[in-house]
């Protein structure tokens, strides 16, 4: 764990010298994230990509070269995707998907550093359901004022139009659940992303498991929760648990 900094109470997402150092703490955080989702056995048949906008080519991203397995990742088979999906840097495959789905949304939101998806194992069948997150657990109140629903039946997103529609119907959310798809999360750093992409998945997992019998939070009460996970950085906190717990050396992937 001497690779990690202390977490405290008043951590937030740092703050860079350079663009140079900020690329290489995206890429670190991407290939974590990418290793995370391994470990918990997310994306084992190659479903699922974390993308990393790039901070000085804000229209290129960082994403895992086609056909690693996540829990293979490093930070040297990460690939620069150029706005047209062509290779910009790195070897490697590009995995066309991805691209047809993150272009469009990084594109789309100038906010966001980083989106995060795969075919996880509660997340999916949710996603089946066509319905919201309600307020049914505590960390539920995290999504249920930040939310949208891509209500299509376009699983194969064959092309950038169907990412931009994912696109739109994500709106200002950081959170949209696509129909018998699964889920995807953006985020302003790629630690928010990919930590709100497993929060969203323990709370699917919630409302699968308690099905029609769960007693829902007030609004008001679910209001108040959703206040204090929006000033807490929940998400970027939950990733540094996340990733401190299955991959205790972070060099692992440099």
């Amino acid at each position: 764990m001497a690779g990690y900094p202390q977490i405290k109470r008043s951590d937030t997402p740092r703050s860079f010298d350079s663009i140079e150092e900020e690329r290489a703490h995206r890429k670190h955080m991407c290939a974590l994230g990418y290793r995370a989702f391994g470990l918990l056995r997310f994306g084992q048949l190659g479903d699922g990509h974390i993308s990393a906008r790039d901070p000085e080519r804000t229209d290129h991203f960082w994403m895992l070269g086609f056909g690693i397995p996540f829990r293979d990742a490093t930070v040297d088979n990460l690939v620069l995707v150029a706005p047209d999906g062509s290779l910009a840097e790195g070897e490697g495959d590009i995995n066309i998907a991805a691209y047809n789905i993150h272009w469009p949304i990084l594109n789309a939101r100038p906010d966001a550093v980083s989106a995060a998806h795969t075919h996880s194992p509660y997340g999916t069948p949710f996603s089946s359901q066509v319905r919201p997150i309600e307020p049914l657990t505590q960390e539920s109140c995290m999504f249920v004022f930040d939310q949208a629903l891509f209500d299509d039946e376009e699983l194969e997103v064959v092309s950038t139009v169907g990412g931009t529609r994912i696109a739109e119907a994500l709106g200002n959310n950081s959170l949209v659940i696509l129909r018998n798809h699964g889920l995807l999360t953006v985020g302003s750093s790629v630690e928010a992303a990919v930590g709100r992409f497993v929060v969203a998945e323990r709370v699917t997992e919630a409302h699968v498991k308690a099905g029609a019998g769960g007693q829902p939070i007030s609004i008001e009460g679910a209001k108040v929760v959703a206040d204090h996970y929006n000033n807490q950085n929940l998400e970027w906190f939950a990733f540094q648990y996340l990733v401190r717990d299955l991959l205790p050396d972070p060099t692992v992937v440099l």
